[in-house]
């Protein structure tokens, strides 16, 4: 799945610098929630993750990406230094 959204979503959201790090699907009190997590070079504020945000709402409106159901959408940015697998 995380290679096909970033496939997609990347070129899109490429021209805002930023690019795809991760992409997972987690319950949360039972309920599946699809995160997008965001990550660039330069610093992502909330006007920027706000943009690449609309960015890939659309995209995901548009095409059938996700095979998965999913009750919720959670798009943010990686923090610096931060490892989300840990």
């Amino acid at each position: 799945m995380k290679e096909s959204v970033k496939k997609i979503l990347d070129p899109q959201i490429s021209k805002f610098s930023c690019f795809i790090d991760d992409v997972y699907i987690e319950k949360k009190e039972n309920r599946p929630i699809l995160n997008i997590v965001v990550d660039s070079d330069n610093v992502i504020d909330l006007d920027l993750i706000t943009e690449v945000s609309r960015v890939i709402n659309e995209r995901l409106d548009k095409e059938n990406i996700i095979e998965e159901d999913f009750d919720e959408l959670d798009i943010y940015s990686k923090s610096k230094g931060e490892d989300i697998n840990e």
